[in-house]
Protein backbone atom coordinates (compact mmCIF):
# COMPACT_ATOMS: atom_id res chain seq x y z
CA UNK A 1 0.00 0.00 0.00
CA UNK A 2 1.57 3.28 -1.06
CA UNK A 3 1.66 6.43 1.00
CA UNK A 4 -0.09 9.39 -0.56
CA UNK A 5 1.70 12.65 0.16
CA UNK A 6 -1.29 14.98 -0.12
CA UNK A 7 -4.74 14.05 1.11
CA UNK A 8 -7.47 16.54 0.25
CA UNK A 9 -10.32 15.63 2.57
CA UNK A 10 -11.93 19.02 2.04
CA UNK A 11 -12.70 18.25 -1.61
CA UNK A 12 -15.32 15.68 -0.63
CA UNK A 13 -17.10 18.20 1.60
CA UNK A 14 -16.73 21.29 -0.57
CA UNK A 15 -20.52 21.47 -1.11
CA UNK A 16 -21.19 21.49 2.62
CA UNK A 17 -22.61 24.84 3.71
CA UNK A 18 -20.94 26.50 6.70
CA UNK A 19 -23.71 27.07 9.28
CA UNK A 20 -21.81 29.91 10.94
CA UNK A 21 -22.27 33.54 10.00
CA UNK A 22 -20.67 36.87 10.89
CA UNK A 23 -17.15 38.15 11.26
CA UNK A 24 -16.35 36.15 14.40
CA UNK A 25 -15.67 32.93 12.48
CA UNK A 26 -12.04 32.12 13.24
CA UNK A 27 -11.66 28.58 11.88
CA UNK A 28 -12.20 27.19 8.39
CA UNK A 29 -14.91 24.56 8.17
CA UNK A 30 -12.60 22.36 6.08
CA UNK A 31 -10.01 22.44 8.88
CA UNK A 32 -12.61 21.48 11.48
CA UNK A 33 -13.89 18.57 9.37
CA UNK A 34 -10.39 17.28 8.59
CA UNK A 35 -9.30 17.32 12.23
CA UNK A 36 -12.52 15.61 13.33
CA UNK A 37 -12.23 12.85 10.70
CA UNK A 38 -8.57 12.18 11.55
CA UNK A 39 -9.25 12.22 15.29
CA UNK A 40 -12.20 9.79 15.09
CA UNK A 41 -10.15 7.41 12.95
CA UNK A 42 -7.41 7.58 15.60
CA UNK A 43 -9.69 6.78 18.52
CA UNK A 44 -11.36 10.04 19.57
CA UNK A 45 -14.97 9.55 20.75
CA UNK A 46 -15.89 13.10 21.74
CA UNK A 47 -15.14 16.79 21.24
CA UNK A 48 -12.55 17.07 24.04
CA UNK A 49 -10.59 14.17 22.57
CA UNK A 50 -10.86 15.62 19.04
CA UNK A 51 -9.48 18.98 20.22
CA UNK A 52 -6.71 17.25 22.17
CA UNK A 53 -5.75 15.25 19.07
CA UNK A 54 -5.55 18.46 17.05
CA UNK A 55 -3.33 20.13 19.62
CA UNK A 56 -0.91 17.20 19.69
CA UNK A 57 -0.80 16.92 15.89
CA UNK A 58 -0.96 20.59 14.91
CA UNK A 59 2.44 20.63 13.17
CA UNK A 60 1.72 17.44 11.25
CA UNK A 61 -1.74 18.67 10.23
CA UNK A 62 -0.26 21.86 8.84
CA UNK A 63 2.63 20.16 7.03
CA UNK A 64 1.14 16.91 5.71
CA UNK A 65 -2.55 17.77 5.33
CA UNK A 66 -1.92 21.44 4.53
CA UNK A 67 -4.44 22.81 7.00
CA UNK A 68 -4.47 26.60 7.28
CA UNK A 69 -5.35 26.88 11.01
CA UNK A 70 -5.10 30.72 11.12
CA UNK A 71 -6.00 30.73 14.83
CA UNK A 72 -4.55 27.38 15.82
CA UNK A 73 -6.61 24.36 16.79
CA UNK A 74 -10.30 25.02 17.53
CA UNK A 75 -11.49 24.43 21.08
CA UNK A 76 -13.68 21.47 21.98
CA UNK A 77 -16.60 23.90 22.36
CA UNK A 78 -16.07 25.06 18.78
CA UNK A 79 -16.10 21.51 17.46
CA UNK A 80 -19.29 20.76 19.39
CA UNK A 81 -21.00 23.98 18.30
CA UNK A 82 -20.17 23.55 14.59
CA UNK A 83 -21.34 19.93 14.42
CA UNK A 84 -24.50 20.80 16.34
CA UNK A 85 -25.32 23.40 13.67
CA UNK A 86 -24.15 21.47 10.60
CA UNK A 87 -26.96 20.30 8.31
CA UNK A 88 -26.94 16.49 8.75
CA UNK A 89 -28.66 15.90 5.40
CA UNK A 90 -25.90 17.74 3.57
CA UNK A 91 -23.20 16.00 5.60
CA UNK A 92 -24.66 12.57 4.90
CA UNK A 93 -24.97 13.42 1.19
CA UNK A 94 -21.26 14.26 1.02
CA UNK A 95 -20.50 10.97 2.80
CA UNK A 96 -22.69 9.06 0.35
CA UNK A 97 -21.15 10.69 -2.71
CA UNK A 98 -17.70 9.69 -1.51
CA UNK A 99 -18.89 6.13 -0.89
CA UNK A 100 -20.35 5.90 -4.39
CA UNK A 101 -17.08 7.15 -5.85
CA UNK A 102 -15.09 4.27 -4.32
CA UNK A 103 -17.74 1.55 -4.31
CA UNK A 104 -19.14 -0.25 -7.34
CA UNK A 105 -21.99 -2.55 -6.37
CA UNK A 106 -21.84 -5.82 -8.26
CA UNK A 107 -24.75 -7.92 -9.49
CA UNK A 108 -25.96 -10.16 -6.70
CA UNK A 109 -24.26 -8.17 -3.96
CA UNK A 110 -26.13 -8.52 -0.67
CA UNK A 111 -27.14 -5.16 0.82
CA UNK A 112 -28.53 -5.57 4.36
CA UNK A 113 -30.58 -2.69 5.77
CA UNK A 114 -31.16 -2.36 9.49
CA UNK A 115 -31.59 0.21 12.24
CA UNK A 116 -29.58 0.89 15.39
CA UNK A 117 -30.34 3.10 18.35
CA UNK A 118 -27.61 5.49 19.51
CA UNK A 119 -28.50 4.93 23.15
CA UNK A 120 -26.42 7.71 24.69
CA UNK A 121 -28.00 10.45 22.56
CA UNK A 122 -31.11 10.86 24.73
CA UNK A 123 -31.42 14.02 26.79
CA UNK A 124 -34.41 14.80 28.97
CA UNK A 125 -37.46 14.88 26.71
CA UNK A 126 -35.30 14.18 23.67
CA UNK A 127 -35.35 10.49 22.81
CA UNK A 128 -32.25 8.63 21.63
CA UNK A 129 -31.92 8.73 17.85
CA UNK A 130 -32.26 5.68 15.61
CA UNK A 131 -30.09 5.42 12.50
CA UNK A 132 -31.09 3.13 9.63
CA UNK A 133 -28.05 2.06 7.60
CA UNK A 134 -27.26 0.08 4.47
CA UNK A 135 -24.18 -2.14 4.24
CA UNK A 136 -22.52 -3.49 1.08
CA UNK A 137 -21.33 -6.99 1.97
CA UNK A 138 -18.80 -7.44 -0.86
CA UNK A 139 -17.40 -3.91 -0.74
CA UNK A 140 -17.40 -3.88 3.09
CA UNK A 141 -18.78 -0.35 3.26
CA UNK A 142 -21.65 1.49 4.88
CA UNK A 143 -23.46 2.89 1.85
CA UNK A 144 -25.60 5.45 3.63
CA UNK A 145 -27.67 6.20 6.70
CA UNK A 146 -30.89 8.01 7.58
CA UNK A 147 -32.15 9.12 10.97
CA UNK A 148 -35.60 7.86 11.90
CA UNK A 149 -38.13 10.60 12.66
CA UNK A 150 -38.83 10.96 16.37
CA UNK A 151 -42.53 10.13 15.97
CA UNK A 152 -42.02 7.34 13.45
CA UNK A 153 -39.96 4.18 12.99
CA UNK A 154 -37.90 2.29 10.44
CA UNK A 155 -40.92 1.76 8.18
CA UNK A 156 -40.71 5.38 7.03
CA UNK A 157 -36.90 5.63 7.15
CA UNK A 158 -36.22 2.57 4.97
CA UNK A 159 -37.91 3.96 1.81
CA UNK A 160 -36.10 7.25 2.33
CA UNK A 161 -32.76 5.45 2.53
CA UNK A 162 -33.56 3.27 -0.49
CA UNK A 163 -34.26 6.42 -2.53
CA UNK A 164 -30.70 7.57 -1.88
CA UNK A 165 -29.02 4.39 -3.11
CA UNK A 166 -28.29 2.83 -6.50
CA UNK A 167 -29.29 -0.80 -5.97
CA UNK A 168 -29.72 -2.21 -9.47
CA UNK A 169 -28.86 -5.92 -9.46
CA UNK A 170 -28.37 -6.10 -5.68
CA UNK A 171 -30.17 -8.34 -3.21
CA UNK A 172 -31.57 -6.17 -0.42
CA UNK A 173 -32.26 -7.92 2.88
CA UNK A 174 -34.50 -6.41 5.56
CA UNK A 175 -35.88 -7.56 8.92
CA UNK A 176 -39.58 -8.15 9.40
CA UNK A 177 -40.30 -4.48 10.11
CA UNK A 178 -39.57 -3.82 6.43
CA UNK A 179 -42.12 -6.37 5.22
CA UNK A 180 -44.33 -3.79 3.54
CA UNK A 181 -45.89 -3.90 0.07
CA UNK A 182 -44.71 -0.34 -0.60
CA UNK A 183 -41.11 -1.32 0.11
CA UNK A 184 -41.18 -4.34 -2.23
CA UNK A 185 -42.67 -2.14 -4.95
CA UNK A 186 -39.91 0.41 -4.47
CA UNK A 187 -37.19 -2.24 -4.64
CA UNK A 188 -38.59 -3.71 -7.84
CA UNK A 189 -38.81 -0.21 -9.34
CA UNK A 190 -35.13 0.27 -8.46
CA UNK A 191 -34.34 -3.05 -10.23
CA UNK A 192 -33.21 -4.76 -7.03
CA UNK A 193 -34.13 -8.15 -5.60
CA UNK A 194 -35.19 -8.65 -2.02
CA UNK A 195 -35.23 -11.19 0.81
CA UNK A 196 -37.45 -9.98 3.66
CA UNK A 197 -38.05 -11.72 6.98
CA UNK A 198 -41.51 -12.59 8.26
CA UNK A 199 -42.92 -12.53 11.77
CA UNK A 200 -46.25 -13.33 13.35
CA UNK A 201 -47.35 -9.69 13.47
CA UNK A 202 -47.84 -9.56 9.68
CA UNK A 203 -51.37 -10.89 9.69
CA UNK A 204 -52.04 -14.01 7.67
CA UNK A 205 -48.89 -13.88 5.51
CA UNK A 206 -46.61 -15.44 8.14
CA UNK A 207 -49.14 -18.14 9.03
CA UNK A 208 -49.82 -18.95 5.39
CA UNK A 209 -46.12 -19.31 4.55
CA UNK A 210 -45.56 -21.52 7.58
CA UNK A 211 -48.57 -23.70 6.69
CA UNK A 212 -47.42 -24.07 3.09
CA UNK A 213 -44.03 -25.32 4.23
CA UNK A 214 -45.69 -27.69 6.68
CA UNK A 215 -47.80 -29.10 3.84
CA UNK A 216 -44.73 -29.39 1.61
CA UNK A 217 -42.86 -31.41 4.26
CA UNK A 218 -45.88 -33.65 4.83
CA UNK A 219 -46.03 -34.47 1.11
CA UNK A 220 -42.25 -34.65 0.73
CA UNK A 221 -42.52 -31.73 -1.74
CA UNK A 222 -44.44 -33.93 -4.19
CA UNK A 223 -45.00 -31.93 -7.41
CA UNK A 224 -43.84 -28.74 -5.63
CA UNK A 225 -41.08 -26.66 -7.25
CA UNK A 226 -38.49 -26.24 -4.54
CA UNK A 227 -34.76 -26.26 -3.71
CA UNK A 228 -32.56 -27.07 -0.72
CA UNK A 229 -29.16 -25.91 0.53
CA UNK A 230 -27.21 -26.70 3.71
CA UNK A 231 -24.22 -25.07 5.35
CA UNK A 232 -22.21 -25.95 8.44
CA UNK A 233 -19.95 -23.86 10.65
CA UNK A 234 -17.88 -24.58 13.74
CA UNK A 235 -16.32 -21.83 15.81
CA UNK A 236 -15.11 -21.66 19.43
CA UNK A 237 -16.49 -25.10 20.18
CA UNK A 238 -19.96 -24.29 18.83
CA UNK A 239 -21.31 -26.03 15.77
CA UNK A 240 -24.15 -24.67 13.65
CA UNK A 241 -26.01 -26.33 10.82
CA UNK A 242 -28.20 -24.12 8.64
CA UNK A 243 -30.72 -25.67 6.30
CA UNK A 244 -32.43 -23.55 3.66
CA UNK A 245 -35.54 -24.48 1.71
CA UNK A 246 -37.17 -22.41 -1.00
CA UNK A 247 -40.52 -22.90 -2.72
CA UNK A 248 -41.18 -21.26 -6.07
CA UNK A 249 -44.30 -23.22 -7.00
CA UNK A 250 -46.50 -20.73 -8.95
CA UNK A 251 -49.67 -22.14 -7.40
CA UNK A 252 -48.30 -21.44 -3.92
CA UNK A 253 -47.24 -17.91 -4.81
CA UNK A 254 -50.67 -17.16 -6.27
CA UNK A 255 -52.31 -18.52 -3.13
CA UNK A 256 -50.18 -16.23 -0.97
CA UNK A 257 -50.69 -13.15 -3.13
CA UNK A 258 -53.83 -13.51 -5.28
CA UNK A 259 -54.09 -9.75 -5.82
CA UNK A 260 -50.37 -9.30 -6.65
CA UNK A 261 -49.81 -6.81 -3.84
CA UNK A 262 -46.24 -8.01 -3.24
CA UNK A 263 -44.28 -6.73 -6.23
CA UNK A 264 -41.82 -9.22 -7.69
CA UNK A 265 -42.72 -12.04 -5.28
CA UNK A 266 -41.36 -15.26 -6.81
CA UNK A 267 -40.44 -17.50 -3.90
CA UNK A 268 -40.74 -18.12 -0.17
CA UNK A 269 -37.97 -19.37 2.07
CA UNK A 270 -37.49 -21.25 5.29
CA UNK A 271 -34.34 -21.41 7.42
CA UNK A 272 -33.70 -23.97 10.14
CA UNK A 273 -30.66 -23.09 12.23
CA UNK A 274 -29.48 -25.74 14.68
CA UNK A 275 -26.79 -24.69 17.16
CA UNK A 276 -24.92 -27.11 19.40
CA UNK A 277 -22.54 -26.30 22.24
CA UNK A 278 -21.36 -29.56 23.71
CA UNK A 279 -24.42 -31.70 24.34
CA UNK A 280 -26.84 -28.77 24.36
CA UNK A 281 -28.60 -27.99 21.09
CA UNK A 282 -31.23 -25.46 20.07
CA UNK A 283 -33.18 -25.00 16.85
CA UNK A 284 -34.64 -21.80 15.39
CA UNK A 285 -36.91 -21.60 12.35
CA UNK A 286 -37.44 -18.43 10.29
CA UNK A 287 -39.51 -17.62 7.21
CA UNK A 288 -39.02 -15.17 4.34
CA UNK A 289 -40.56 -13.79 1.18
CA UNK A 290 -38.28 -13.14 -1.79
CA UNK A 291 -38.10 -11.93 -5.37
CA UNK A 292 -35.33 -14.46 -6.11
CA UNK A 293 -36.11 -17.24 -8.56
CA UNK A 294 -36.11 -19.98 -5.94
CA UNK A 295 -32.55 -21.30 -5.83
CA UNK A 296 -31.77 -22.12 -2.22
CA UNK A 297 -28.05 -21.27 -2.19
CA UNK A 298 -28.38 -17.58 -3.21
CA UNK A 299 -31.29 -17.30 -0.81
CA UNK A 300 -29.20 -18.81 2.00
CA UNK A 301 -26.24 -16.57 1.25
CA UNK A 302 -28.52 -13.52 1.36
CA UNK A 303 -30.02 -14.58 4.69
CA UNK A 304 -26.57 -15.26 6.12
CA UNK A 305 -25.23 -12.02 4.67
CA UNK A 306 -27.89 -9.99 6.45
CA UNK A 307 -26.20 -10.63 9.79
CA UNK A 308 -23.09 -8.79 8.58
CA UNK A 309 -24.70 -5.45 9.34
CA UNK A 310 -25.06 -6.61 12.95
CA UNK A 311 -21.59 -8.15 13.24
CA UNK A 312 -19.50 -5.81 11.09
CA UNK A 313 -21.29 -2.52 11.66
CA UNK A 314 -23.50 -2.33 14.76
CA UNK A 315 -21.33 -4.53 16.98
CA UNK A 316 -18.15 -2.75 15.86
CA UNK A 317 -19.70 0.67 16.50
CA UNK A 318 -20.50 -0.42 20.06
CA UNK A 319 -17.20 -2.16 20.84
CA UNK A 320 -14.57 -0.31 18.80
CA UNK A 321 -16.22 3.14 18.74
CA UNK A 322 -18.16 2.95 22.05
CA UNK A 323 -21.19 4.45 20.32
CA UNK A 324 -23.73 3.55 23.01
CA UNK A 325 -21.62 5.35 25.64
CA UNK A 326 -21.39 8.57 23.63
CA UNK A 327 -23.35 11.41 25.25
CA UNK A 328 -23.13 13.83 22.32
CA UNK A 329 -26.70 15.02 21.83
CA UNK A 330 -26.89 18.82 21.28
CA UNK A 331 -28.63 19.96 18.10
CA UNK A 332 -27.60 17.85 15.10
CA UNK A 333 -24.34 16.77 16.72
CA UNK A 334 -25.49 13.21 17.52
CA UNK A 335 -26.55 12.53 13.95
CA UNK A 336 -23.43 14.15 12.47
CA UNK A 337 -21.15 12.24 14.82
CA UNK A 338 -22.84 9.02 13.72
CA UNK A 339 -21.83 9.90 10.14
CA UNK A 340 -18.27 10.57 11.32
CA UNK A 341 -18.16 7.10 12.88
CA UNK A 342 -19.47 5.49 9.70
CA UNK A 343 -16.92 7.38 7.63
CA UNK A 344 -14.08 6.29 9.93
CA UNK A 345 -15.33 2.69 9.87
CA UNK A 346 -15.47 2.66 6.07
CA UNK A 347 -11.95 4.00 5.75
CA UNK A 348 -10.56 1.51 8.26
CA UNK A 349 -12.39 -1.35 6.53
CA UNK A 350 -10.61 -0.50 3.28
CA UNK A 351 -7.33 -1.59 4.86
CA UNK A 352 -7.30 -5.29 4.02
CA UNK A 353 -3.57 -5.72 4.68
CA UNK A 354 -3.47 -5.29 8.45
CA UNK A 355 -4.65 -8.48 10.13
CA UNK A 356 -6.20 -6.86 13.16
CA UNK A 357 -9.58 -5.58 14.27
CA UNK A 358 -11.03 -2.10 13.86
CA UNK A 359 -10.14 -1.04 17.40
CA UNK A 360 -6.49 -2.02 16.85
CA UNK A 361 -6.48 -0.19 13.52
CA UNK A 362 -7.68 2.99 15.26
CA UNK A 363 -4.78 2.72 17.69
CA UNK A 364 -2.34 1.98 14.88
CA UNK A 365 -3.50 5.09 13.01
CA UNK A 366 -2.88 7.16 16.15
CA UNK A 367 0.59 5.71 16.62
CA UNK A 368 1.77 5.73 13.00
CA UNK A 369 1.28 8.84 10.85
CA UNK A 370 2.20 6.99 7.66
CA UNK A 371 -0.48 4.38 8.36
CA UNK A 372 -3.01 7.16 8.91
CA UNK A 373 -2.04 8.71 5.56
CA UNK A 374 -2.64 5.35 3.91
CA UNK A 375 -6.07 5.18 5.51
CA UNK A 376 -6.88 8.73 4.41
CA UNK A 377 -5.69 8.03 0.87
CA UNK A 378 -8.90 6.03 0.37
CA UNK A 379 -10.78 9.33 0.49
CA UNK A 380 -9.26 10.46 -2.80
Amino acid sequence: MTIQQEVTIAEHFSDLKDPRTGRMVEHYLSDILTIAICAVICGADGWVEIAAYGQEKEGWLRERLQLKLPHGIPSHDTFGRVFALLDPTQFERCFRHWTQSVCELTTGEVVPIDGKRVRGSHNGDKAAIDMVSAWASTNRLVLGQVKTDEKSNEITAIPELLNLLMLKGCIVTIDAIGCQTEITSQLVAQEADYVIALKGNQGSLYDNVRELFAYAFETDFWHIAHDFYESWDKNHGRGEVRRYWTISEPEFITYLDPEHKWAGLRSIGMVEAQRCLGAQCSTETRYYISSLTGQAQPFGQAVRGHWEIENKVHWVLDIAFREDECRIRTGHADENFAVLRHLALNLLRQDTVSKCGVKAKRLKAAWNDNYLLNILSNLT
